[in-house]
């Protein structure tokens, strides 16, 4: 057995064991990445693929696996809540559930369309975070730790460049940011690109200025078949996409340069530059480097899987 597969075993382990208070837990769980499972009993034919993938056997079969996949995640997690609840550790604990990106299929994981940034965010246990109410406002992972200093009355260092959820808990505002921001650098290959959100557009610009797509950014699996079989490896990424979400939700109608929204996308650039020289982001002056001694794929690459190589420069 994976040791990865034991995180659930090793948490409850924990709990069980009565832990000294308070105390923080961090569990991370292996599910949903890939390679996701093919022996399962979940029908293919009525999974529909998310967007922005076509409804075809092939993406709905690795919808189906996906999903089987989830459902041995939800188990692991039901375990370790049970812990708690055996342990009666539920009432004064703060649950908090998240991930890391979009889910690993194209078009998802490693891009900043909504698909790629958009995850969860589940706060529950201690009596504020119980009832089932739904929150609306972007909110971003920055956020979490100063909501947690937050609520247990703790000065946040000065260094946190997140917000308080709490109003948001308390509804007393309806939004605490009227902008998110996101980007990537390195995954297996570099890709560096930025995006900025509001509750009406998407701005992503890339800094590479490729003719193709990263493929080893994009995991292997029938999704990427599918899409490697159109062409997409000849799909020239575009170096500047602005969306309206509200009118294109899937962020497939790339408004950049079109004339009547040339107001909209001055003030998206302006706000992502903004925030670009008040984080000192490196890729101002250049481009990112990788930690000392890295390794990555090239970009030219298909696959994550080929053995990658030491980072020369960056």
């Amino acid at each position: 057995t994976h040791d990865h597969e034991e995180t659930h075993l090793k948490a409850i382990d924990y709990l069980n064991q009565s832990p000294s208070q308070p105390f923080f837990l961090s569990v991370g769980f292996f599910e949903t990445h890939r390679e996701f499972p093919v022996e399962h009993d979940i029908n293919p034919n009525y999974c529909l693929p998310p967007a922005p993938l076509p409804d075809t056997p092939k993406t709905r079969q690795d919808m189906a696996n996906y999903k089987a996949m989830a459902a041995t995640l939800d188990d692991k997690v039901g375990q370790v809540l049970r812990a708690l609840d055996d342990n009666d550790l539920r009432d004064n604990t703060l649950v908090i559930y998240t991930t890391d990106h979009g889910i690993a299929f194209p078009g998802m994981k490693c891009h900043l369309t909504d698909s790629g940034i958009g995850v969860s965010l589940i706060m529950q246990g201690l009596e504020l975070f119980r009832g089932g109410q739904v929150v609306d406002a972007m909110v971003s992972h920055i956020d979490i730790f100063p909501t947690l200093c937050d609520l247990l009355n703790i000065n946040p260092p000065d260094r946190l460049q997140g917000t308080s959820l709490m109003p948001l808990v308390y509804g007393e505002v309806e939004a605490v940011h009227e902008a998110v921001f996101a980007e990537v650098n390195y995954h297996a290959a570099y890709e560096p690109k930025r995006a900025v959100r509001t509750s009406r557009y998407k701005y992503i610009r890339r800094y590479d200025a490729r003719q193709s797509p990263v493929l080893p950014n994009v995991d292997d699996g029938l999704s990427k078949d599918e899409w490697l079989a159109h062409g997409y490896a000849y799909r020239a990424p575009e170096t500047e996409q602005l969306y309206d979400l509200i009118f294109d939700p899937n962020e497939a109608n790339n408004l950049a340069s079109e004339e009547k929204y040339a107001d909209v996308l001055t003030e998206m650039r302006t706000q992502l530059n903004t925030w670009m020289q008040s984080t000192n982001d490196p890729l101002l002056v250049g481009d990112v480097s990788a930690p000392e001694g890295a390794i990555a794929n090239d970009p030219d690459e298909l696959s994550p899987t080929i053995t990658p190589k030491p980072i020369l420069k960056h």
